[in-house]
């Protein structure tokens, strides 16, 4: 069987990212914009999967495609078509009540079936040795888990012994969310056509979806005139948030860096947050944690200034920043609750993550000075629900929490989510399966924290800071593999990427 995690195929993907009911709703305008009909689409859509097919399985000569009862069947239709006329053996299956296709299907459907014969029913056996299985069971309209006999046909082609090349998106996804709520298929490819749908970067989508690829079908030109609602965020962006530096400047320039944290036991996380602000440009960064760790994080890093946590010490840390990093290794005692009221008294850019997102939540208290950065337990704290909730609309989840909090949000995962209250909505198309470790989330803060304050707005440095993390361990993961990578592997990999 083929791999099916998601590879990067960055470069060819888009930066718009909008809803898969909006290009729904938009495509015949966009057909009309450019003078074709929706079947001509069709046909275009069709044609771009049977050329990817080609190139990717040159050597692939008996095809299998599952076509649904949707115009995402009718593009399995015109594939089969366009593999007949090159000479290859296909074998059609299809879904559905025939006389319930939409106009453009059946007639993809009824020139497949005049000029190359029989569709093979859904509950037919299926040929052996077939080399490539073609997904157009579902498309983007699924909301809910499949039904049968598409959940059967999901299983099925996923135990054939076969690359799947999914269309438009893998069967049993949910094209807005990236939620699989029951059979998925488990495609080696997806290529999805018009615009980049936003379930195809959060949620489950990498582990299903496999390298993913991008047609606009002649419609590039329209799908950039139009006001996307979510941004794709990679290291390509990195330019237009980092500048090359003044030859003339001082550490006072990059910005003043207080990161609180380090409870009895977890001074490992308030070194790595803060070395990773060093790391990223800040130009001096202190420390308050508690005593015991003061000469370890010393030697560790003695470019940090470390002091113990006091609130004599805290009050003098909070007037010399300009930015605050607060909650790695905090704990929730008395003391880290003394400390979070004290920072709480200031109007400086704060970053809050970890344990302050858990005293947070008693409070729910809400600022817009403030940039959070909860994983989806600290989510479901927040919002007071399930993980599955947050889980299952991750772009919602972190509208919802933007808008009870106030500033700037960073909800961590695979395809982490940015947003604001002012509507503004990014996803990190980087990182990888490595970063499921301990100490990932210290090193996030630490350089968001210095973006700030070095000079970038909230948003903009939670997206740069979100990119700059994910690239450092895609690094990572192409010089030594995922497994076996820890936080602070990613250290040596930041300066090469705040310095584009």
């Amino acid at each position: 069987m083929a791999d099916h995690q998601q590879k990067r195929n960055t470069l060819s993907l888009p930066h718009s990212v909008f809803s898969a009911d909006w290009v729904r709703e938009n495509e015949k305008l966009a057909a009309r914009h450019i003078g074709v009909s929706l079947y001509k689409l069709m046909e275009r859509a069709g044609e771009a999967a049977f050329l990817l097919c080609r190139k990717l399985y040159p050597d692939a000569r008996r095809w299998l495609i599952l076509c649904g009862h949707g115009n995402n069947g009718g593009d399995g239709y015109v594939i089969g078509r366009y593999a007949r006329q090159y000479g290859i053996e296909v074998a059609l299956v299809g879904c559905g009540d025939v006389h319930t296709l939409p106009p453009e299907a059946r007639q993809a459907r009824d020139n497949w079936s005049n000029n190359y014969g029989s569709v093979l029913p859904e509950n037919a056996a299926w040929p052996e040795n077939y080399d490539l299985i073609i997904d157009g069971l579902l498309g983007t309209g699924i909301q809910s888990e499949p039904r049968e006999p598409y959940s059967t046909l999901i299983h099925r082609a996923n135990q054939y012994p076969a690359p799947i090349m999914a269309l438009d998106v893998p069967s049993g996804l949910n094209a807005n969310t990236g939620v699989a709520s029951g059979a998925v298929i488990q495609a080696s490819q997806t290529v999805t056509f018009v615009a980049l749908k936003s379930g195809l970067l959060t949620g489950q989508a990498r582990n299903v979806t496999g390298t993913l690829y991008y047609d606009a079908l002649g419609l590039s030109d329209w799908v950039r005139e139009q006001n996307a609602p979510i941004q794709r965020l990679t290291v390509t962006d990195l330019q237009r948030w980092i500048k090359p530096r003044r030859p003339c400047c001082h550490k006072g320039d990059h910005g003043k860096l207080l990161v609180i944290g380090g409870e009895v036991g977890t001074g490992g996380a308030i070194r790595m947050a803060a070395e990773a602000g060093l790391r990223t440009g800040s130009g001096l960064v202190r420390v308050l944690t508690r005593a015991e760790h003061i000469a370890p994080v010393l030697a560790a890093r003695p470019e940090l200034m470390v002091q113990e946590l006091t609130e004599e010490s805290l009050d003098a840390g909070i007037a010399w920043a300009d930015v605050i990093a607060i909650g790695p290794g905090l704990g929730t005692s008395e003391w880290a609750k003394a400390a979070i009221k004290q920072v709480s008294a200031s109007e400086k850019i704060m970053l809050w993550d970890a344990d302050a997102l858990n005293l947070l939540a008693i409070s729910s208290d809400k600022r817009q000075n403030r940039i959070i950065t909860p994983h989806p337990g600290e989510a479901a704290r927040l919002l007071q629900c399930d993980i599955q909730q947050i889980e299952s609309d991750r772009l919602l989840s972190a509208q919802k929490l933007a808008e009870r909090y106030g500033g700037v949000v960073v909800l961590k995962g695979a395809g982490t989510v940015i947003a604001d209250e002012h509507l503004h909505l990014a996803i990190a198309d980087v990182g990888n399966a490595g970063m499921a470790s301990g100490g990932m989330g210290d090193l996030l803060s630490g350089i968001i924290a210095s973006l700030s304050g070095q000079g970038l707005s909230p948003f903009d440095a939670a997206c740069a800071g979100c990119v700059i993390h994910g690239g450092a361990a895609d690094i990572v993961a192409w010089r030594q593999g995922e497994r076996g990578m820890i936080a602070t592997d990613l250290l040596r990999e930041i300066p090469k990427l705040v310095n584009p």
